[in-house]
């Protein structure tokens, strides 16, 4: 489906709200001005999870809306070479700044790879889609303690019983079910997306989820500097 559609777009900036409302809470942490373990509440520790799980999915009901009547491979390399230079830029930063934390497989590098994943799912009933994206999330609980995939080059698998030692990391199990659920739910509503396309609202509320990867990028070095600022004045 071409063009723009508000409602994904304004679930996007919705998404980035949330995002932003937890990573200034971090980062209040990290410099003390929240006590230890404050992301960890409950409320904090939900809100990551619904705002990581709401990218997925909007990933994935993306990449049917935009490739669901027919891959159009040279718009989905040129955003997937976009995401995948990001995560790599992000990899970079950390790896630099806190070595013993660094993002190995945040967000971005799971939304790539779950992008070339659900290419095999494009053509396959919708049900069946979903029904695999939940069993994937189910599978994440118990997977990990039968097959303990606790090397190095495995973790981005999610099947390691023991805990990594990383700021941001969505690995496949759990997270490809999201974006299954995503592209499935998307696919289910195909002939509803002619009128939910014409749904419009404020631009300003979409405006932000057009350009969610340059505020994803953004947001960080934005709140860490400004938070560092005010306390120094």
């Amino acid at each position: 489906m071409a063009g723009r559609i508000w409602i994904i777009d304004a679930a996007r900036t919705l998404a980035l709200l949330g995002m932003v409302v937890f990573h200034l809470c971090f980062d209040l942490q990290m410099y003390g001005y929240l006590p230890p373990g404050t992301t960890q509440a409950p409320a904090l520790f939900w809100l990551a999870r619904i705002v990581a799980g709401g990218f997925l999915f909007l990933a994935g009901a993306s990449l049917w809306l935009g490739h669901g009547n027919g891959i159009r491979w040279q718009a989905f390399w040129q955003r997937w070479l976009r995401i995948a230079a990001a995560a790599a830029l992000v990899s970079l930063a950390t790896r630099i700044a806190m070595p013993q934390a660094w993002v190995f497989y945040g967000i971005l590098h799971s939304i790539a790879v779950a992008s070339l994943l659900g290419l095999a799912f494009l053509r396959l009933p919708p049900m069946l889609t979903i029904v695999t994206g939940a069993t994937v999330m189910a599978a994440s609980y118990h997977l990990p303690q039968i097959l303990q995939w606790n090397a190095p080059a495995l973790r981005w698998l999610g099947l390691a019983n023991i805990p990594t030692q990383t700021i941001d990391f969505e690995p496949l199990f759990p997270w490809f079910g999201p974006f299954l659920l995503g592209l499935g739910t998307a696919r289910l509503l195909g002939p509803l997306w002619p009128s939910l396309a014409g749904i419009t609202g404020p631009r300003w509320l979409a405006w932000p989820g057009r350009h969610s990867l340059a505020i994803y990028l953004l947001h960080q070095p934005i709140l860490l500097g400004a938070i560092w600022l005010i306390g120094f004045l």
